[in-house]
C-alpha cells in the first residue's frame, strides 16, 4: 500500500513540475587542489540562496564529473563535500536566457584540522560527541547490519545490554526511548521485545542524551535514547533493500524515497524473526516457614522453547510550502510478538527446619507452561515549522498520537510425575489498550550574538485499559471463569508542561545553557477490585544547566546537571497476577510512587588530527524512591478464593535511596590507513539504602568493557570484531550474572558500491550463555541457572537503487528529525 502511495504522490507531482516548462542544468568537475586528480564520490548539493534545504544534488563519477538537472530559474548556492576535505561553496544565477551553467573546475583542499565537535575527521565517525549528546552512526556498523536494535545499543559508550535485551544507560534502566524524536506506545508493553523487533538495517543513527535540557520531557531518570530511522531527501526515486538470514535471526527491509521539488515522500517496510531456540533452565529455592517450623526445598529442571517475530511499516511526507513554512506528517505501524512453551520437572520437599534430614513430605510433579504475547502499535504525527528573516528564529508545532493494542495469554498445567494425570490448570487472557496523544509548541528567539531564548509548552495524555480474565480447571477439560483471580484496570494520566531555556556566552571562554521545566501530573485509576482510587496530582520542577569550554578546536570540557522523574508505567502498576509458574508468581503494584533523580556529569572530549578521539565522563546519579523489582516468599498466598502454597511473588517497590558514582572512557585510535581500534570502559559504584524493609545497604562495583576493531582490507572489503563484557552486579536482593558476547563480520561491496554482501557470527565457539543468579530475601534463598543459546551465523545482502544519497547534515550533525522536544 505504501509503495502505491509513494508512486502516486511522486508521479502526480512530477507531472505538475514537468508542465512548468524547460528546466535548468549545472555541470561541473571536482578535483584535488594539490594533485589535480579527480575526486570520486564527492557530494554536490544545491540550495536556494535563502534556504538551508537542498532542492537537488549529485555525486561525482570516477572522472570527478557531475550533472544536476531539473532546476528552476533563480539564485542558488552549491556546496561540495567530501570526506577529509574542506567543503567548498559557490553561488550561481539561472535565468531564462542562461538556463544552463558550466562551472569551472572545483578544487577541494584537504582538511588540516578537525571540526569542533566531531571525533573523527578522516571519515564519517562511528561515534560522534556533540555538545549535548552522543551519536552512534549505525549505517557504518558492519557487525550489526543483520541484527536488531539491541545489537547496536550494546556497542554504544555508556550503554549496556544484558542477555535478555534489557538496556541500561550509565547503570540506570529507566530510559526514555523515542523513535524519530517521538514517543511510541510500542515501548509501553515490553521495551526489550520492542527493541528486538526493529531491524538494525532500518536504523540510521542512535542519539544518547545523558543530561537532557529543559526542552526535553523530564521523564526518564537515566536519560534519553532516540532511534532515528533511515530517510532520504534525494530528488527522484531511490531506495534500498536489505536481507539477512541466519541460524538465529532473520530479517529484511525495503526503503523507498521519492522527491520532486518541494514535496518528498518516504516509505519503508521491514520484518524480522528469531528462530525457535531452546533454553535449559534449573532452579533451587530453599524457604522457611517460621510458624510451622519447616524448611521447603523446591527443585525445578526443564526447558523453554521460544520464538519471536515482528514487522514494521511507515510512511512520511514533507511539503515545503515556501521558503519559510514547512508541513510534514508521518505514520508508523509496528507489530511484534513471541511465544514460549516447555516443560519443567518439579520436586517439592518439606522437612523439619531443626532437622533438614527429616523429610516430612515429597511431591514430584510435571509443570507445563504455554505463553503467547502480541503487540501492535499505530503512530501518527503532524508537524508545522516556520522560520523568520532573522537567523535561528523559529516556531514549531506538532501533534503526536500513538495507539497500541496488546494481548497476553497463557495456559499453565500441572501433572503428576509421570505426566498422565492432570491435577491443576489455569488459563488466562490479558488484553490491553494504550492510547497516547500530545500537542507540543516550541519557539526560538535569538536575542543577540551567542544569546538565544527557547520556550514552549506541552499537553500530553495517556489512557490505558487492561483486563485479566482467569479460568480455572474444574473437572475433565472444563475451565470455569474465576472472578476472584480476574481483574481489570483503567488508567489515565495527563501531563502539562512549560519550559524556558537560555543559551548565552560567559565572557569569551564559556558557553552556558540554563533552563527550568515545570510539569503538572494528574492521574486517575480504576481497578476492578478497588474502583475510583484517588491518586493525588503532583508538581515537578526540573532545572538544568550545561557549561562548556572549548579549549581549542579539538578539546572541549562540559559540566551539566539536570533533574529527572520516573513515573511508573502501567506495566509496573497493573495488579494483574501472572501465575504461569504457580511457584513463582509476578504482579504489578498500584501503590508505586514516582521516583525522582538528580544527574550530574563532567566530560572532556578531544579529537586528533589523524582521526583518533578520546572521551572521558565522570557522572553521578541519585534517586529518591528508587523503583526496583522485589521478591517476597509466602508459605501461603491468597489470590481471591485461590490459595497458592510455597510461592515467591515478584513485584515492584519504592526501595529507598540509590547513589551511583561512575567513570566512562571511550577512545578511537587509527593504526595506519586501514586499521582502527575503538574501546569503551565504564565503571560505577552503586550504593542502595533499602528503606522498604530494614534500612540495610548494598554496595556494588560494576564495570563494562568492549573492544571494536575494524580492518579495511581494500576499498570494497572490510572486516570487524566486537567483544563485550558486563560484570556481575549486586542488587537489593542478590547477585546477578555477568555477560560476555563477541561478533565477527565481513562485508564486501559490489556493483560500484551500490550493493554489498556480508557474513556475521556471534559467539561462534560457545553454544550457550550461562546465567547464574542468586537472590536472597526474608526467609528464602533462590539459585537459578539458565543456559541460553546465543551462538549464531548469518549472511546479509544490501542493494541501493536510484541516486546515491547526497543529503547534507545540519551543522550539528543531527538529522532532519531530531530528538523529542518539549
Amino acid at each position: 500500500m505504501f509503495v502505491g502511495v509513494l508512486l502516486l504522490a511522486y508521479n502526480g507531482y512530477a507531472q505538475q513540475q514537468n508542465a512548468s516548462g524547460k528546466k535548468g542544468q549545472v555541470l561541473g568537475k571536482v578535483l584535488d587542489a594539490a594533485s589535480k586528480s579527480p575526486v570520486e564520490y564527492a557530494s554536490v548539493a544545491i540550495y536556494p540562496s535563502t534556504s538551508n534545504k537542498p532542492v537537488n544534488g549529485a555525486t561525482t563519477d570516477a572522472k570527478g564529473l557531475f550533472s544536476i538537472n531539473g532546476l528552476d530559474t533563480g539564485s542558488y548556492k552549491i556546496i561540495i563535500d567530501f570526506i577529509g576535505y574542506e567543503s567548498d561553496t559557490l553561488r550561481i544565477q539561472l535565468t531564462a536566457t542562461r538556463i544552463s551553467e558550466k562551472l569551472p573546475d572545483l578544487l577541494l583542499v584537504k582538511k588540516s584540522k578537525t571540526l569542533q565537535d566531531v571525533v573523527v575527521v578522516a571519515q564519517k565517525p562511528l561515534v560522534e560527541n556533540k555538545i549535548d549528546k552522543m551519536v552512534y552512526n549505525a549505517e557504518r556498523d558492519v557487525t550489526a547490519q543483520g541484527g536488531v536494535a539491541t545489537d547496536l545499543l550494546k556497542k554504544i559508550p555508556q550503554v549496556s545490554v544484558d542477555v535478555d535485551g534489557n538496556v541500561e544507560l550509565q547503570g540506570n534502566s529507566n530510559i526514555r526511548f523515542l523513535i524519530n524524536g517521538k514517543p511510541s506506545s510500542i515501548f509501553g508493553n515490553s521495551l526489550a521485545e520492542a527493541l528486538q523487533a526493529i531491524p538494525a538495517s532500518q536504523i540510521k543513527s542512535i542519539e544518547v542524551i545523558t543530561s537532557p535540557g529543559a526542552k526535553y520531557d523530564a521523564e526518564g531518570t537515566g536519560g534519553i535514547i532516540n532511534i532515528i530511522l533511515k530517510e532520504s531527501r534525494i530528488r527522484g526515486i531511490s531506495g534500498n533493500i536489505n536481507l539477512a538470514a541466519g541460524s538465529r535471526l532473520e530479517n529484511g527491509s525495503i526503503n523507498l524515497h521519492a522527491r520532486r521539488g518541494a514535496l518528498s515522500v518516504n516509505g519503508y517496510f521491514s520484518g524480522n524473526g528469531q528462530l525457535k531456540s531452546t533454553t535449559l533452565k534449573s532452579l533451587h529455592r530453599v524457604s522457611y516457614d517460621t510458624t510451622a517450623k519447616t524448611q521447603t526445598d523446591l527443585l525445578q529442571d526443564g526447558n523453554s522453547v521460544f520464538t519471536r517475530q515482528g514487522y514494521n511499516a511507515g510512511l512520511g511526507m514533507e511539503w515545503e510550502i515556501n521558503k519559510k513554512n514547512t508541513l510534514s506528517a508521518n505514520f508508523g505501524y509496528d507489530h511484534f510478538g513471541n511465544k514460549g512453551a516447555g516443560e519443567n520437572h518439579q520436586l517439592l520437599s518439606v522437612a523439619d527446619a531443626a532437622n533438614p534430614g527429616n523429610v516430612l513430605s515429597s511431591l514430584p510433579s510435571l509443570f507445563i507452561p504455554d505463553n503467547h504475547f502480541n503487540v501492535q502499535s499505530y503512530d501518527y504525527s503532524a508537524n508545522y515549522r516556520k522560520t523568520f528573516a532573522r537567523e535561528e528564529q523559529e516556531l514549531t508545532a506538532q501533534f503526536n498520537s500513538s495507539f497500541g493494542h496488546s494481548s497476553q495469554r497463557y495456559l499453565q498445567q500441572q501433572f503428576n510425575a509421570s505426566g498422565d494425570s492432570l491435577f491443576s490448570a489455569l488459563q488466562s487472557s490479558n488484553p490491553g489498550k494504550d492510547y497516547g496523544g500530545e500537542l507540543v509548541v516550541d519557539y526560538v528567539q535569538p536575542l543577540g550574538t551567542g544569546v538565544k531564548l527557547e520556550t514552549g509548552a506541552k499537553a500530553g495524555m495517556r489512557d490505558i485499559q487492561s483486563a485479566s480474565d482467569v479460568f480455572s480447571l474444574s473437572h475433565g477439560s472444563i475451565y470455569n471463569y474465576d472472578s476472584a483471580q480476574s481483574n481489570a484496570l483503567h488508567y489515565r494520566r495527563q501531563v502539562y508542561a512549560v519550559y524556558a531555556s537560555l543559551n548565552f556566552p560567559v565572557g569569551k571562554w564559556l558557553e552556558a545553557k540554563t533552563g527550568l521545566r515545570y510539569e503538572r501530573t494528574e492521574t486517575q485509576a480504576d481497578f476492578s477490585k478497588a474502583a475510583n482510587v484517588r491518586i493525588p496530582g503532583y508538581n515537578t520542577l526540573a532545572p538544568s544547566i550545561m557549561l562548556a569550554h572549548h579549549i581549542n578546536d579539538q578539546q572541549t570540557v562540559r559540566l551539566s546537571y539536570t533533574r529527572r522523574i520516573h513515573r511508573p508505567g502501567y506495566q509496573f502498576l497493573n495488579p494483574f497476577v501472572n501465575a504461569l509458574d504457580p511457584k513463582n508468581i509476578s504482579r504489578g503494584n498500584p501503590d508505586l510512587q514516582p521516583e525522582l533523580g538528580n544527574n550530574a556529569e563532567l566530560g572532556y572530549s578531544r579529537s586528533f588530527e589523524k582521526g583518533g578521539s578520546l572521551n572521558i565522563n565522570l557522572f553521578y546519579r541519585g534517586s529518591q524512591g528508587d523503583i526496583q523489582p522485589y521478591i517476597v516468599y509466602y508459605p501461603q498466598f491468597k489470590v481471591g478464593d485461590s490459595l497458592y502454597s510455597n510461592v515467591s511473588v515478584s513485584t515492584f517497590e519504592n526501595i529507598g535511596v540509590e547513589h551511583m558514582f561512575g567513570l566512562s572512557l571511550y577512545g578511537s585510535l587509527p593504526v595506519g590507513d586501514k586499521f582502527t581500534v575503538r574501546s569503551n570502559f565504564s565503571l560505577f559504584d552503586k550504593y542502595i539504602l533499602n528503606r522498604f524493609t530494614d534500612n540495610s545497604s548494598i554496595n556494588s562495583l560494576n564495570y563494562r568493557v568492549n573492544l571494536n576493531a575494524s580492518y579495511q582490507a581494500s576499498k570494497t572489503l572490510v572486516a570487524e570484531f566486537f567483544g563485550n563484557f558486563n560484570s556481575p552486579r549486586n542488587e537489593v536482593q542478590g547477585r546477578y550474572p555477568s555477560f560476555t558476547s563477541y561478533n565477527l563480520a565481513l562485508r564486501k561491496q559490489l556493483w560500484n558500491k551500490k550493493g554489498s554482501i556480508g557474513f556475521t557470527t556471534t559467539n561462534p565457539f560457545n553454544k550457550y550463555v550461562r546465567q547464574e543468579t542468586e537472590v536472597t530475601g526474608q526467609q528464602f534463598v533462590l539459585n537459578s541457572l539458565r543456559q541460553m543459546p546465543f551462538r549464531s551465523f548469518g549472511i546479509s545482502f544490501m542493494y541501493k537503487f536510484g541516486k546515491l544519497e547526497f543529503k547534507k547534515e545540519n551543522e550539528d550533525g543531527g538529522s532532519h528529525q531530531g530528538p523529542e522536544t518539549n
